[in-house]
């Protein structure tokens, strides 16, 4: 039996594909969030989040995609979002959203916040002489930072203490444009100290990129607020609520120790990030919360696969080099899982005209690329909101060029092959066998050494050949080790690959999972919707059907009237 090899370039074309065409070219190229692929005919719709996050996210999602087919075709999309990007700014160098027929308060958040900034370092990384987006990223950090409580007294029942490090909080998780701090106004989410935290990572990313020493003065302000008086993490790294949220931050802890020289933030992100994988299954399915809900309840949001993949390439920047081994492992399986490679079930209207919000033509073609956000560990159900999800399309394709950039790695000369997935660089060409037949063969491009990374999986009589000729294994730095080597060499690792059934309890479902190598290749039971992990090849997919036409006049929970809580 053969089954579907993994392919990060076919992941990128569909990612592609959703990026470029779920999105009003009427309005700068804004991207609908709301989709609703079980509603037949399929709509998508703009709401508030569209011109908040997704601006951001998205460009850097597209910018990814774009980067990995080596393609322009895209790039009027793209400027769309930096557009989007750059305007809307207000006091204390804020973004608001813009005021469209379908926004009420305009505000900022700083869970939002986050999105900004990360857009930002890339679009100064793509355009170094780009002053607006550096006057924009520098007024944006000092606004916050302005923003800020700073916690300087402990009042105890026994005395006075002050605070022997700086600590800095956010009164609340939004600032209205019109009535700044107002308590009466909140995201009803709840943990603000976590939310607020998401602007963590891209923070410290900016004094990393730019050395602006008022980013690491708030980086390490709101670090020390999160790990210590917000006690929202215990001392093992557990936390209850919003995954997403907190491995981002965790992230951001590794870079800022990593930087700094502080251990304690170091061990803190990582603590964090262990609980996450703790709760993960091995292939990648990473819960949206975690303790909030009874775990049959619980779902996947493809935002937290891409964290998971982000704090490893961190923990791996501060020496961790066992995380090689999670990043293949959900790269490969759960996070190509959660994105829709096909649309053959959903109902579609292509005469039915779009309004200013809402649109219905082409949805089964323009919906091919996007990511759950609610998958389950074999099953992806349509019928539930959020099937798909526009921040997930955000940050999935993310995850995707973060592993695109690391398959392979340059050094001093040196090139070190990290993860057993095809790419074609000017370094080498780096083709696999998964899942079928156990090797990685790299054709040196450059002369020098070169290092193949030896992952858990490949231990079983592991063998080394150049240019057919064995050579012996010696590994080093987890990776067998080649001193000289000239162009056009062919270096392959072979070792034997057995396929296992493994039982793994994941959402309260007792699963068998078949692995082969580094690839879950079929699961047990079968999901009943759209069902994950068919990936014996040449066999057709169990897609469903349309769904039945919507009744005229059905009322969704999102649609009920909202408060009339306007901006005037």
């Amino acid at each position: 039996m053969l089954y579907e090899k993994y392919d990060l370039v076919r992941d990128a074309k569909l990612a592609h594909n959703y990026l470029t065409r779920m999105v009003d070219p009427a309005r700068d190229y804004l991207p609908y969030w709301l989709i609703m692929a079980n509603e037949n005919p399929a709509w998508a719709r703009h709401c508030r989040v569209d011109d908040a996050e997704l601006v951001a996210s998205w460009y850097e999602a597209l910018d990814s995609v774009m980067k990995i087919l080596g393609t322009n075709d895209g790039a009027e999309v793209l400027n769309g979002f930096k557009t989007h990007l750059l305007r809307s700014w207000g006091e204390h160098g804020l973004r608001y959203h813009e005021k469209y027929p379908w926004t009420m308060t305009l505000h900022s958040s700083f869970h939002e916040m986050a999105y900004i900034v990360s857009a930002l370092n890339r679009l100064i990384r793509n355009e170094p002489d780009n002053d607006e987006a550096k006057t924009r990223l520098r007024e944006l950090i000092r606004g916050m930072r302005s923003l800020v409580i700073e916690r300087k007294m402990r009042t105890f029942w026994s005395g006075d203490y002050p605070f022997e490090e700086k600590i800095y909080e956010f009164p609340n998780d939004v600032y209205l444009q019109d009535k700044g701090w107002d308590l009466s106004c909140v995201t009803g989410r709840g943990e603000e100290s976590i939310r607020n935290g998401m602007i963590l990572q891209p923070v410290v990313e900016t004094y990393e990129l730019t050395g602006d020493e008022a980013a690491l003065d708030l980086a390490v302000g709101y670090a020390n607020y999160l790990i210590g008086i917000s006690r929202y993490f215990n001392y093992k790294g557990e936390f209850f609520g919003h995954v997403h949220s907190a491995v981002w931050a965790a992230g951001g802890l590794v870079q800022l120790g990593r930087l700094t020289g502080e251990k304690k933030y170091i061990d803190r992100g990582h603590n964090i990030y262990k609980y996450v994988l703790s709760i993960s299954s091995s292939f990648g399915w990473v819960p949206e919360y975690a303790q909030w809900a009874p775990p049959e309840r619980e779902n996947c949001e493809t935002c937290c696969i891409k964290d998971m993949i982000y704090c490893s390439f961190e923990l791996i920047r501060a020496g961790f080099d066992e995380y090689w081994d999670v990043v293949n492992r959900f790269a490969r399986n759960h996070l190509s899982e959660q994105q829709f490679k096909s649309g053959s079930f959903v109902g579609v209207s292509n005469d039915k005209p779009d309004t200013e919000d809402t649109t219905w033509h082409h949805m089964d073609e323009r919906l091919v690329g996007g990511y759950s956000g609610g998958g389950e560990p074999n099953n992806i159900a349509l019928s539930k909101f959020r099937s798909i999800a526009g921040c997930c399309v955000g940050t999935a394709p993310q995850a995707l060029g973060r592993v695109w950039d690391n398959i392979m790695t340059v050094q001093d000369g040196k090139v070190t092959v990290n993860l057993p997935i095809e790419k074609d660089a000017a370094e080498a060409r780096v083709e696999i066998g998964y899942p079928n037949e156990g090797y990685l063969q790299v054709t040196a491009r450059q002369a020098g050494p070169y290092a193949l990374r030896v992952l858990p999986f490949m231990k079983d009589n592991l063998r080394l050949t150049v240019d057919g000729q064995t050579r012996p294994v010696w590994v080093q730095d987890g990776c067998a080790q080649l001193a000289d080597v000239n162009p056009g060499q062919v270096l392959r690792l072979e070792h034997n690959l057995a396929e296992t059934v493994r039982p793994e309890r994941v959402r309260a479902i007792d699963l068998q999972v078949t692995w082969k190598g580094p690839d879950v290749v079929a699961m047990a039971p079968e999901g009943d919707e759209l069902a994950l992990y068919q990936r014996t090849q040449g066999e057709p997919k169990r897609i469903p059907g349309p769904p039945p036409l919507t009744p005229p006049g059905t009322k969704h929970w999102f649609e009920a009237k909202p408060t009339d809580q306007k901006t005037k």
